[in-house]
């Protein structure tokens, strides 16, 4: 796998510095710079001492430091959340990756980018699924973040046939899909990065370093303590939960700082609006045909009429849903567990919402496989109690789609 570039700092919990190009494109332009250095937080005009929340109403706020918004940093520390130190040394390194990776994303290079990179692109898996060159690129910056920050025993990723080691002594594992809906963003289509973290499992230290590796990332969705993901569009915004409810943040790029706009997302208990791509109508089993047709009428539960909302890249139909309710699915056996469903059932189930395989909750599934596929169904409660009430919802035909 071609790697980027990279420089790794020896002090282990100060963020690396990151080349995110090829060599030739390296001195393209001698003064650009992908992200800026964080400067001092500055005061909105007027001294606005308010938050916005998901419900775009104002909250007061008074441990900002008179900035009159909280940052991610701030939100886990002793006034806030008080996650502990590590957990604030991991977020840090793994925000500041993020924020590499939406520079990547908007770059009018990344084009050039995946030219260099597309033989090495072609390798590995099956041809529709096969890595991006970006995907690359966004596995390798994220992965210097997580060994630098000296806070994670293992990565696993989506990109990688098999999990990283990288620290005895790291008290964390983390599982992620480094760049989600890469193949949209030729056509600016939004992305994501999803993200669960795991403790290390030190019962299993005795173990020879591969077999300890795989252990620690097929835990069960139960045994989350964190998970997020950073939607990259026309905001870059990381949603994330400790286990004490799903709260936004958005990227303020004058600062560099993350600052918290939906506090304490709650989805609402059912949406009017399902997301699916329903050109498969036919290849669906009979209890999924009969319930998208049904929800459509206005001859549901819910007596009002759906609308259909499909982009294409689940984070960012995952977060309209979180949002505003309704319903987002894949029916395949089609996206992974450990990298994307367990994660986001996590948020969606501090959010109040409930993430399912259309017959079981999706936390309460026990990895087998790093990999392992399965159909994700994520929305309001009552939505997805809907459902599961058709039974016959998960679709066993499945034609490898040409795109």
């Amino acid at each position: 796998m071609h790697s980027a570039t990279k420089i790794l700092s020896p002090i282990s919990n100060y963020p690396p510095r990151i080349h995110l190009f090829h060599p030739k494109l390296q001195n393209f332009h001698p003064r650009l710079s992908l992200y800026p250095q964080p400067i001092k937080r500055m005061a909105f005009p007027g001294g606005l001492g308010f938050k916005i929340s998901a419900g775009r109403t104002a909250v007061a706020s008074g441990d900002d430091g008179g900035s009159g918004f909280q940052t991610l940093r701030e939100y886990m520390g002793r006034g806030g959340e008080n996650v502990g130190d590590e957990l604030v040394v991991l977020f840090s390194h793994l925000e500041y990756a993020c924020k590499r990776v939406a520079a990547l994303v908007a770059s009018p290079f990344n084009s050039s980018l995946g030219k260099d990179f597309s033989a090495a692109a072609a390798a590995g898996s099956a041809e529709r699924d096969k890595p991006k060159p970006l995907d690359i690129v966004a596995n390798e910056i994220i992965l210097s973040s997580l060994k630098n920050s000296g806070k994670v025993a293992v990565m696993a990723s989506e990109e990688d046939d098999a999990p990283v080691w990288l620290a005895d002594d790291g008290p964390f594992v983390v599982v992620l899909d480094p760049l989600d809906g890469s193949r949209n963003i030729d056509a600016s289509i939004p992305t994501g990065t999803i993200f669960g973290v795991y403790r290390r499992l030190m019962e299993l230290d005795h173990l020879p370093t591969e077999e300890k590796a795989m252990l620690n990332s097929l835990q069960s969705g139960t045994k989350l303590i964190a998970s997020g993901y950073v939607l990259y569009s026309s905001a870059t915004i990381l949603c994330t939960s400790f286990g004490s409810g799903t709260h936004a943040f958005t990227l303020d790029h004058s600062t560099g700082d993350f600052i918290l706009t939906h506090p304490n997302i709650k989805i609402p208990p059912r949406g009017q609006i399902y997301s699916v791509n329903d050109a498969r109508y036919f290849d669906w089993p009979e209890g999924l045909r009969k319930y998208i047709d049904t929800i459509r009428q206005g001859k549901g539960k819910h007596p009002k009429k759906y609308s259909a909302r499909y982009i294409c890249s689940l984070v960012a139909d995952f977060h309209r849903t979180l949002l505003y309710g309704g319903i987002a699915m894949n029916p395949r056996d089609h996206l992974r567990l450990v990298y994307e469903a367990n994660p986001l059932s996590f948020l969606a189930e501090q959010a109040g919402g409930k993430g399912s395989d259309g017959k079981a909750r999706i936390l309460s599934l026990q990895p087998v496989k790093l990999h392992q596929r399965l159909p994700l169904f994520l929305g309001s409660p009552d939505d997805i109690e809907e459902l599961e009430s058709y039974g016959d919802v998960q679709q066993k035909v499945n034609p490898g789609y040409d795109v």
